[in-house]
């Protein structure tokens, strides 16, 4: 069996940040966000945000953990959903895959409120629009009936019931229109990106026990205060790299345990791909770019798989320049536009006889336009 990956749980870039729900979306380009030194190019790249109902999700971590505790909290689980709905879910998406998280009950028969119980909710309503919602909804109220103890099953459906609440709820959030002559100013995406935050945190509040906030949410909006500082630290311009980096570590120790654990890793995996892009432009030539990337530790294969890239990179390339001599003497030539465009194509597709290649060209032309 497989999983669905869990809709609440994608991983954010260390300084990028996210948002999701059912509706409409709007894509944002926040400014640069890297605390790194000027000098470093690999810190160029701005993040690209969706800011819709504004969950602000963290990298994925256990379920059983506290969101605001460096201890695990350990539950007797006296009773459970299954793990499948077998070979003929009630949906087709679902085929083939595992339930994702589960309903779960105590041994004094209550239920257990935590991540696992979010994920199950969301993986039976994820499938309204394929199914009806009616449908979905009898889904979880069957599985809850029919694995719990009544006190857990009926405390789950109301849990459910405030769970669907807080979704119509959010969408008043998202709603917020924006000023029109202000969508460019990176400040300004920053404050609306706080202000849907700290709204959609009142509207949990509001919904929730605050139990039941923190086991949906605790994590989530931890590491959405740590990103949201981060991009706070990255707009200023009165500190110095080194004051940045330093303000960022800061707040990534106020972090819960698990997510500074899972943080530090992805801040590793960066940093080792920075030094693997590094030795990539430094190389004089792809195979000594592989060669050199095995020296630091890739797989052959994987060293394998870089250095036929970039060989198919440099002969593009290669086939670009002398596409782009042969386009420069047909505009010259006094034909017609119409007659340019039509032997444009002729000369795309004789100097690209590979798809791929012709998507690169077109790409390359709208990137030089």
């Amino acid at each position: 069996m497989r999983h669905r990956p869990p809709q609440h749980r994608r991983w954010l870039a260390t300084l990028a940040l996210s948002a999701l729900v059912a509706g409409s979306a709007i894509w944002w380009y926040l400014p640069e966000t890297s605390v790194l030194p000027p000098e470093s190019k690999t810190a160029k790249a701005p993040a690209l945000v969706l800011f819709a109902d504004a969950d602000i999700n963290p990298p994925a971590v256990s379920s059983d953990a506290s969101p605001t505790d460096t201890r695990t909290t350990v539950v007797e689980v006296a009773s459970r959903t299954p793990a499948s709905l077998g070979p003929d879910p009630y949906a087709a998406s679902l085929k083939g895959t595992d339930i994702d998280g589960a309903l779960k009950a105590d041994s004094q028969g209550k239920l257990i409120v935590d991540l696992e119980t979010r994920d199950f909710f969301d993986y039976f309503l994820n499938t309204v629009g394929e199914v009806s919602p009616d449908q979905a909804l009898e889904q979880i109220r069957t599985l809850a009936m029919t694995s719990l103890p009544p006190k857990a099953a009926a405390e789950a459906m109301a849990l459910l019931d405030q769970y669907l609440q807080y979704k119509q709820e959010a969408l008043a959030v998202q709603a917020t229109p924006l000023d029109p002559s202000r969508q460019n100013d990176p400040n300004y995406r920053l404050e609306m990106l706080k202000k849907a935050f700290i709204d959609l945190k009142l509207v949990r509040q509001g919904v929730f026990s605050p139990d039941a906030h923190q086991a949906f949410f605790g994590l989530e909006e931890a590491y959405g205060e740590y990103t949201l500082a981060t991009l706070g630290i990255a707009a200023r311009t009165d500190l110095s790299a080194e004051a940045k980096t330093s303000m960022v570590a800061w707040h990534r120790d106020q972090l819960p345990s698990q997510l500074q654990q899972t943080e530090r890793h992805l801040l590793a995996s960066t940093e080792k791909n920075r030094h693997r892009i590094a030795t990539i432009d430094a190389a004089e030539s792809p195979e000594a770019a592989g060669q050199k990337l095995m020296a630091q530790g890739m797989s052959p294969d994987a060293a394998a798989s870089v250095t036929d890239y970039l060989q198919e990179r440099a002969t593009f390339d290669a086939r670009y320049q002398h596409y782009e001599a042969a386009l420069d003497q047909l505009r010259d030539s006094g034909l017609t536009d119409t007659d340019v465009a039509a032997q444009q194509a002729r000369l795309l597709n004789q100097h690209f006889p590979d798809q791929k290649q012709q998507t690169w060209a077109r790409l390359k032309m709208l990137g030089s336009n």
